[in-house]
């Protein structure tokens, strides 16, 4: 494989000479050390290609820790550009403490030097023509003609190409319409996994549950709650196998990768039981535009899965609050902490929402998370005085005001408040997993 020029698997092809690298021939951009790590595998298919070998290769000059993180960052990287998943592996095998492996057959392409990089066959291939045509179209006249066959040649091979290339754009557009077996209606965001060097995963954690809370926005959506998603964190089963247990239509898995002041959310959907790649995408910028990022990844997924959006929920969708990093970031550690329900799980959750505060006055939810702890550790006033702040800042929150609907019920006895409260959150939030809970408990309170 090492001298071969083009080398195709599956719906892809790359140039193991200048890096051009096509699914369906159509070109996809892959940085270079991702590249450069495909190369690697595809020069041994179906071997064994440990990770010394690849930092030898592409990151020679790494040192142990860095390395380890670039080859995380890369392989993730090449998986999101191939469609490919770790638990599934289709193209690429996860051998642990060992390296990696070319699952897929590999082919090499017969493709005389003097055809690639044609203009013609540029031309053709950026209007979406595959590889095969544009290279057979492109392709010059070799024997002599007469100048009137050079005519009628021309014209037959420009009438040629408009068709072919007709063809080609009728077949590959998307479906009219999406027949009613086939659409989602049902998902679950399984744990992002935490690609950072940092071993706590309260960012990840952090980022799959804003994931779920955007999604949960979505009325014609179904979208598992967060409660029960956590247990499937770190396991490895097949998503066929998932998908049955959670009794859904599509899982959303990825990772987050936190550098410095970046930050970068990898993330697929995939339909079951067929196990079929709907999409993939990265997204990345500062920690600033992490919500923006969120936002994107909850938007794209609904354009995958065809779900009509009320103008409501375009909006909500759309709506990016600005939030200072830092407190956003607090904010995450301390929700680590309470889900962790210990009492050294309070109190850090207690110092973290408190430092969020501090970092920015305006921010509501982090009291949203004091008064769960208050009432939890049964101190209803103090609960009371951060719910009312959170309402202040955002009378729009529905964990503000399940927050409230518990505390009239367990303290107050105010039942009709306590109702009004439960049902204006789940009109805010109707897939809000800790409203249904605690709505169920006063309904069972209530007989």
């Amino acid at each position: 494989m090492r001298h071969a020029s083009v080398v195709r698997f599956g719906t892809y092809e790359i140039d193991l000479h200048s890096g051009e690298f096509r699914k369906a021939g159509v070109r996809v951009r892959v940085q270079q050390q991702p590249l450069k790590l495909l190369q690697t595998l595809l020069e041994h298919p179906g071997e064994v290609v440990t990770r010394e070998e690849l930092r030898s290769r592409i990151w020679p000059n790494e040192s142990f820790g860095d390395f380890d993180q670039a080859v995380n960052v890369a392989i993730a990287k090449l998986r999101a550009a191939l469609g490919d998943s770790a638990d599934n592996p289709r193209f690429i095998e996860t051998l642990p403490r060992r390296g990696y492996r070319f699952l897929a057959e590999v082919s090499v392409v017969n493709q005389p030097a003097s055809k690639v990089g044609s203009a013609a066959e540029t031309a053709l291939m950026e209007q979406g023509v595959p590889l095969e045509v544009a290279v057979r179209v492109a392709e010059p006249k070799r024997q002599p003609w007469q100048q009137t066959w050079k005519r009628v040649g021309l014209a037959a091979l420009l009438v040629a190409m408009i068709l072919i290339i007709g063809m080609y754009l009728w077949k590959s557009r998307p479906p009219a319409d999406v027949s009613s077996s086939d659409k989602v209606r049902s998902l679950a965001v399984l744990p992002l996994e935490n690609l950072s060097s940092n071993p706590e995963d309260y960012f990840a954690d952090g980022m799959t549950d804003e994931l779920i809370t955007d999604l949960a926005q979505i009325s014609d959506l179904r979208v598992i709650s967060r409660t029960s998603v956590m247990p499937y964190k770190g396991v490895r089963k097949p998503l066929p196998q998932i998908a049955r247990e959670l009794n859904v239509d599509a899982i959303v898995e990825g990772t987050v990768l936190r550098s410095g002041k970046q930050v970068r959310i990898t993330a697929q959907l995939i339909r079951v039981p067929a196990d079929k790649h709907l999409w993939a995408q990265s997204y990345e910028g500062d920690v600033r535009d992490t919500l923006t990022l969120q936002k994107n990844v909850a938007l794209a997924i609904t354009r995958q899965i065809r779900i009509k959006l009320t103008p409501q929920e375009q909006a909500v969708l759309q709506q990016v609050k600005v939030v200072n990093p830092e407190a956003y970031e607090d904010y995450l550690k301390g929700r680590y902490f309470l889900n962790k329900r210990t009492p050294d799980g309070y109190e850090k959750a207690t110092y973290y929402f408190n430092q969020a505060i501090k970092s920015d006055v305006t921010y509501p939810l982090p009291h949203t998370g004091l008064a769960d702890i208050y009432l939890l550790s049964e101190r209803p006033q103090l609960a009371l005085k951060e719910v009312q702040k959170a309402l202040a800042l955002d009378a729009q929150l529905a964990e503000a005001h399940n927050s409230l609907a518990r505390l009239l019920y367990l303290f107050n006895r105010d039942w009709a408040g306590a109702d009004r409260e439960f049902k204006r959150a789940l009109e805010l939030n109707h897939n809000y997993a800790p409203a249904h809970h605690w709505y169920s408990m006063y309904l069972a309170a209530q007989g």
